[in-house]
């Protein structure tokens, strides 16, 4: 069970329904504007390579820390610490599961259970199949599983969605390696997949690696982005100007952050203020190249004196960065195009160090 009293609050309210209207996951069911009651919670899984200590939640349709439909479930990161510092953490107060997203409430930040995620919570963006699907059908999410098509409106991608099939679930590991595995088979949709997903703390390093296979069993191919969101709550830290983003290409904004919040200046993007209240920086990022050395970024804290590097294998194919008071998320994306009967691999790179 985990130590952080948000954590025990935070993950605690999400339900998820049957087609039939039957309570699936361990279901409770939260008050607006209350907490949501004590539910069962599956003790993360603790890594630790004397360097590094991270906290990781297994999948698990009863019991998991993170049941919603939009991020993967496998091996959720709760938290990091390196030379005494915490990276990742819950960056919201409580779930209701009537919320969308996320709200302010007063002075907490209120998350519905498809984002109640924390630390580098990665989504496979494309619901498999929904665009074919008539209302009764089936879809799928990799990471999440078989989902039904409602008879109006379509996949909610901030909200939850009917689950129907979360797959076959298993994992395995020890003092500094954790490993998931999920085995989906959807004959509505056409969809299939094996998927594994590999968590290490190499021995002695500041490392963190994340190892992705991902086979197509299905019949038709699977095209889909998937990126990490980096939910980064260094220290409790809000983002402001001791915050610096490094990237190894001329940055250029989608669109332009506000000029009192976010400055883009070549390769380097600082908040210009510490953000609070309800301030939010959302931003596409240009510039970027078709070779995986790209995929390299790097933030850092000036006064914490520390930093993390994440790099890829894989080229990026769209960035973004969210901020709000509390969390920044840098979020790199990459592009999969499996057919059937053959797989991918990526994996990324999480390097801490000291400034």
């Amino acid at each position: 069970m985990s130590t952080d009293p948000i954590a025990r609050r935070g993950f605690l309210g999400g339900a998820l329904q049957l087609a039939g209207g039957g309570a699936l996951l361990g279901s409770t069911h939260a008050v607006a504007g209350q907490a949501a009651p004590p539910a069962p919670e599956r003790a993360p899984m603790t890594l630790n390579n004397g360097v590094l200590r991270a906290e990781l939640h297994p999948p698990d349709p009863q019991k998991g820390f993170y049941r919603g439909t939009r991020f993967d479930w496998s091996g959720m990161v709760g938290s990091l610490e390196f030379a005494g510092h915490r990276f990742y953490g819950p960056w919201f107060q409580r779930v209701d599961e009537t919320v969308r997203d996320f709200i302010y409430s007063g002075e907490e930040i209120v998350v519905g259970p498809a984002s109640a995620a924390t630390g580098p919570a990665q989504e496979f963006t494309t619901p498999l199949g929904h665009d074919e699907a008539a209302p009764g059908g089936t879809y799928v999410k990799i990471g999440v599983g078989v989902l039904k098509k409602p008879p109006t409106g379509g996949y909610e991608r901030f909200g939850q969605n009917p689950l129907v099939n979360t797959g076959t679930w298993s994992t395995r590991g020890g003092r500094t390696v954790h490993e998931c595995r999920q085995q989906l088979q959807d004959p509505g949709s056409g969809y299939g997949y094996d998927y594994r997903k590999k968590v290490e703390l190499p021995a002695g390093s500041a490392h963190m690696r994340m190892e992705h296979t991902l086979r197509n069993t299905g019949s038709k191919p699977i095209r889909t982005e998937v990126y990490n969101h980096n939910f980064l709550t260094l220290d409790r830290l809000a983002p402001g100007p001791e915050y610096t983003i490094r990237l190894p290409f001329e940055a250029q904004p989608e669109r332009a952050p506000a000029p009192e919040l976010l400055e883009i200046k070549g390769r380097e993007i600082t908040y210009r203020r510490l953000m609070k209240d309800r301030d939010t920086v959302y931003t596409g990022l240009k510039g970027f190249g078709a070779a995986p050395s790209d995929y390299d970024v790097r933030v850092e804290h000036r006064t914490a004196g520390v930093g993390v590097r994440v790099t890829c294998d894989r080229p990026l194919s769209r960035m973004a960065l969210w901020s709000i008071r509390a969390t920044m998320s840098l979020e790199p994306f990459i592009r999969l195009d499996i057919a059937p009967n053959t797989e991918a691999t990526w994996f990324y790179d999480y390097e801490y160090y000291r400034l």
